[in-house]
């Protein structure tokens, strides 16, 4: 049996540091609605009160709704992201390179698509410097996972 690859304390610990930030910024869609509301307002329509200015009170509460259930996938979803890091990835186990490799494309793949054919390239910017952070750790230990053990 071939010894299980030893994992860069780099890739390892800038992995975690994206994973955190994907949890943080999950769960501060549910506890800071207005503040994530201004936001992504700011990155949609250049000004950080456009949302707020030209909806009406239901469909801000229904924006407010939707960001924070979407803030609560994210959070379990890194939840997940961080069982995988800290177990199969961190054990070398080529499973769990792999699992985080599959979950990343079902995220970015189908959002990123989406958003485009809605006009909202501003998300697939934010997607596509998300998928960097997690590609650069990733590719780096492709080798270590995939490539000849000795």
């Amino acid at each position: 049996m071939k010894p299980a690859p030893v994992i860069s304390p780099l890739w390892f610990n800038w992995l975690l540091l994206v994973v955190l930030g994907v949890m943080a910024a999950g769960i501060a869609m549910v506890l800071a609605p207005g503040l994530i509301r201004q936001a992504f307002s700011l990155m949609l329509y250049s000004a950080a009160d456009a949302v707020d200015s030209s909806f009406s009170g239901p469909a801000i509460e229904y924006v407010t709704l939707v960001h924070g259930v979407l803030g609560a996938v994210m959070f379990g979803w890194a939840v997940a992201l961080l069982l995988i890091v800290l177990g199969p990835y961190r054990r070398g186990s080529r499973e769990g390179w792999l699992m985080l490799v599959a979950s990343l494309a079902a995220w970015f793949i189908p959002d990123t698509l989406f958003s485009l054919w809605t006009g909202f390239w501003q998300n697939a910017v934010l997607n596509a410097a998300i998928a960097v952070l997690f590609a650069i750790p990733l590719a780096a230990t492709f080798n270590a996972f995939y490539g000849e053990r000795t």
